[in-house]
């Protein structure tokens, strides 16, 4: 384990340090969703099996958390365990609260801002994850919108998602992200996914065909710009969730949120918690499913960045 010189408290492993002094590929990946979002075992099993489809695609994992107030960029799976252990408590860390993290010596797992603000410090350009944060359907009242895209407009790493969950406001989630500068590629698709199914209902200006492409225009974008990209990974035909069984798992979680009043953070585990009971874990399956071949995906489109850099 190595200390970033640049940030004191990040601790970067051997594999991950030496990857990114050799100029191989390396995929930062998330631990809000192990924490946080699948329930136990599923969640390690996950965990896991993101890492091991980076590493098929050639690159290398760089699973992000917090433990006892460092910063650990390439998690081993016995600190995963441990960050995800219940009785730790570990806080949901966005990138406004990494700072009082480390300096509370606190234990955290990373949201996708959390992670790309760190893997930049590291020197990671690629993250994977499931679903990027956005604006809630009710931020005319409320102003919820993630910062996952404030983040993402000022860090230069490219994000590979299925899009955004649709318990959110997709539409205006598209309108901030283009207001933010940051740019929206469909992979292999000129529709922007909706997590558990391929197509949330809106179209996209630009799309690439493979991971060439991919990493040709982030190169390009990164040199004209200081925002990131997302680079939107559709999930599976065969793996999406039913459409009507979709619509009627929202209808009942945003039934859900209303009457329960809850609000900021809180709100999308309540939803997604709901999702998983109504579809009876079906939503649970995709979830992990897409995650994974976003993982992949990340993984090939890394081996492409590291090639051009060469």
């Amino acid at each position: 384990m190595t200390q970033s010189p640049d940030l004191p408290a990040l601790d970067v492993a051997d594999e991950v340090r030496d990857a990114l002094a050799d100029g191989v590929a390396v995929v930062s990946l998330e631990t809000t969703i192990v924490v946080h979002g699948l329930p136990h075992p599923q969640n390690l099993e996950v965990a896991a099996q993101c890492e091991d489809a980076v590493r098929a695609a050639g690159a290398v994992p760089a699973t992000i958390g917090l433990l006892d107030g460092r910063v650990v960029v390439g998690l081993s799976l016995a600190e995963l365990e441990r960050l995800a252990e219940p009785e730790r408590a570990s806080a949901k860390l966005s990138s406004r609260d990494l700072g009082l993290a480390l300096a509370l010596g606190r234990d955290g797992a990373t949201t996708v801002a959390g992670t790309i603000a760190l893997a930049r410090h590291a020197g990671i350009e690629v993250m994977a994850t499931g679903g990027l944060g956005g604006v809630h359907r009710d931020a005319w009242r409320t102003y919820d919108e993630s910062n996952d895209l404030t983040t993402l407009s000022r860090t230069p790493v490219l994000v590979v998602a299925s899009g955004v969950k649709s318990i959110l406001d997709v539409g205006a989630t598209l309108e901030r992200l283009d207001t933010l500068g940051v740019p929206v590629v469909g992979y292999r698709t000129s529709r922007f996914p909706g997590f558990y199914r391929a197509d949330s209902g809106f179209a996209l200006d630009w799309s690439v065909e493979g991971p060439a492409e991919a990493a040709a225009a982030f190169a390009a974008h990164r040199g004209l710009s200081p925002t990131g990209m997302l680079l939107a990974n559709p999930v599976a035909a065969e793996v999406e969730l039913d459409g009507d069984l979709h619509d009627a798992a929202l209808a009942s979680a945003l039934a859900l949120a209303e009457s329960t009043g809850v609000t900021g953070k809180a709100v999308t585990p309540i939803l997604l918690g709901e999702f998983a009971r109504y579809s009876a874990g079906a939503s649970v399956a995709t979830n992990r499913a897409l995650v994974v071949a976003n993982a992949a995906l990340a993984g090939a489109v890394a081996v492409e960045l590291a090639a051009l850099r060469r």
